[in-house]
């Protein structure tokens, strides 16, 4: 999952993206409103983290510009306002949830999880595919009960892969999955992962579409 964090805070912000990075989550960090808007013209984000007050305005206006142009990127606001006009005004702007500073980092992760399901229409963070049963959250997967160990980076590519069931994650998608604007991009990473994940919940789990990408081949029977 990659996430657009704005926040000019830097100690915060890079407290922020070590504790994602723990879950597998590429985070891109910005410090300006106008830095944001180019990243999000830019670049596919999975979802995105708005401190309100920006030194080059207040984020509630480029949230609302994203919602007026349709646009249903998972947004979690995180700010210092405690008052609960400002948390009614932040959801009535198109904000997915809120949080108030200070936070528990585990929490802030719980809730930007919580949201993405939300927008993938996958509430529960437990997904049963066949043999399969996923959750992305807690990063385990178990195949007939057995629990399978995935790296951080080999749980962005099977979290862009299960997100939506029967989808095709192009190579593209995959790469922006696992990658944020500092890191390089070797030409065949993410066949390096596949092939990494394939050995360890098997060769057929992930199908190969030429061409274009790949595609998780569980069949779904729901979520718990």
């Amino acid at each position: 999952m990659r996430t657009l964090l704005l926040e000019d805070e830097i100690l915060m912000a890079e407290a922020i993206a070590s504790r994602l990075h723990i879950d597998g989550i590429t985070v891109d960090i910005v410090t300006t409103i106008s830095d944001a808007e180019v990243a999000l013209k830019t670049t596919a984000f999975d979802a995105a983290i708005f401190d309100l007050l920006l030194p080059d305005g207040n984020a509630m206006a480029l949230l609302k510009q994203l919602r007026a142009r349709n646009v249903k990127l998972p947004v979690l606001i995180v700010t210092a306002r405690d008052q609960i006009s400002d948390r009614i005004a932040g959801l009535e702007a198109g904000a997915d949830d809120y949080i108030v500073k200070p936070f528990d980092l585990d929490e802030l992760v719980a809730r930007l999880h919580a949201v993405v399901r939300r927008s993938e229409g996958n509430p529960s963070p437990v997904l049963r595919y066949g043999k399969y049963e996923i959750n992305c959250f807690a990063h385990w997967m178990r195949i007939d009960g057995e629990m399978i160990n995935l790296t951080a980076k080999e749980w962005a590519v099977i979290s862009k892969l299960v997100a939506r069931p029967d989808s095709i994650a192009t190579r593209e998608s995959l790469e922006t999955a696992l990658y944020s604007f500092d890191d390089d991009i070797g030409s065949n990473t993410v066949e390096v992962y596949i092939s990494r994940i394939r050995k360890k919940i098997g060769k057929d789990a992930i199908e190969t579409v030429r061409g274009i990408g790949y595609r998780f081949t569980g069949q779904q029977d729901g979520c718990t």
